[in-house]
């Protein structure tokens, strides 16, 4: 019956997508794959301080063999790299995760804050800068902060599944519902701890919600690298899976799909992805939602291409969108959050506008 099942789902996957839109996927990821490497060499070359595409290569073959005859060296190998590789991680992760929620919740409009992520988060930072003042010790790469932003993601979305739960089964739109009110919630509390905070609090939880890159460094690299890696790997798995509930719960029930198994695998992976996320680099905007509904424009629904094509140009998005934040007003700097809204949000609209002009729905 499994096998079966399998086999159903498989079959439904392939008429997902016909063979000229599935060239039309490949040609698009090989695109982003190749455009990856030229954004991380832009974003490398591009700050307060100028390199040329010969100098930056140069440079980082010195920082990555370990030697530091120039101050291109070290301005790479010490700074830019591990700027540039966070982005490119948290970037891809933004963007698969908000990929699968559009794919949990059949809305192509949803992100990963439906589900209190975001939200929890700010709460947690909110918290822990008020709580902890000037105090920046952490665990692993993790300021107080930062630890705070994680543990209060992973609590709120814990919340909302809870909530969700019933003896049917876990509701998608009580799941929807129950994140609205949390988010609501943890921004009434928020609040309430603006209103106690000082000036200097208020500040840091302001730039904090901005979003930022500046504190990157190879520990942080490394903490985002083991967690980040598991679920650029894992979503992909569930391609198959989110295809067959394009249709409904029940087709997919009927297709030998575990409904209740998959919700909460992907909950699991995509609290843990954009926990983590915003914890290293606060709240980023738009990236969850407007990166897969572009890349969906582009390949079609089928989560097989869907999905890592995501990862790719999220990871391009957030590059570029970073290298305009260091170069727009240098030698000061941008939050990247404020760039991606700024880029993001006339993008999408024009994008929405396009689609209802060609009376799309």
């Amino acid at each position: 019956m499994r096998a079966s099942g399998r086999a159903g789902v498989s079959t439904i996957s392939a008429a997902v997508l016909p063979a000229p839109r599935t060239l039309r996927a490949r040609r698009v990821i090989l695109a982003l794959a190749a455009l990856l490497p030229l954004c991380l060499l832009l974003s490398l070359g591009s700050g307060a301080v100028n390199l040329g595409v010969a100098e930056s290569l140069s440079a980082l073959y010195q920082a990555i063999a370990g030697e530091k005859s120039s101050q291109a060296a070290v301005i790479i190998g010490q700074i830019r790299l591990p700027r540039a590789l966070l982005a490119a991680l948290v970037g891809g992760v933004l963007a698969v995760t908000g990929a699968a929620t559009q794919g949990l919740f059949r809305n192509p409009l949803a992100d990963p804050s439906l589900i209190g992520v975001t939200a929890g988060a700010s709460l947690g930072a909110s918290l822990a800068i008020v709580s902890a003042g000037t105090f920046t010790a952490g665990l692993l790469g993790f300021s107080v902060v930062s630890l705070g932003a994680f543990v209060g993601g992973l609590l709120t979305v814990a919340l909302v599944y809870r909530l969700a739960q019933s003896g049917s089964g876990t509701s998608v739109a009580t799941m929807l519902l129950a994140g609205i009110a949390v988010t609501a919630l943890a921004g009434s509390v928020g609040s309430l701890l603006e209103y106690q905070a000082s000036n200097e609090m208020l500040r840091r939880i302001s730039l904090w919600r901005m979003g930022g890159l500046d504190g990157a460094n190879y520990q942080r690299l490394l903490v985002a690298a083991l967690v980040c890696t598991p679920v650029l790997a894992a979503l992909p798995r569930f391609a198959i899976p989110l295809n067959a509930m394009l249709l409904g719960e029940s087709e997919a029930r009927h297709l030998g799909i575990d409904v209740d198994r998959v919700k909460w695998s992907l909950i699991v992976w995509v609290a843990v992805g954009v926990g983590t996320c915003v914890a290293l680099a606060g709240t980023i905007a738009f990236v969850g939602l407007v990166v897969p509904h572009i890349v969906r424009l582009m390949i079609g629904p089928d989560h097989r291409p869907l999905l890592p094509a995501c990862v790719l140009a999220g990871a391009c998005l957030l590059l570029l969108a970073d290298t305009l934040a260091r170069t727009l007003m240098a030698p000061a700097e941008l939050p990247v959050g404020v760039v991606t809204a700024l880029v993001g949000v006339p993008f999408f609209v024009s994008l929405l506008r396009r689609r209802h002009q060609y009376g799309m729905q």
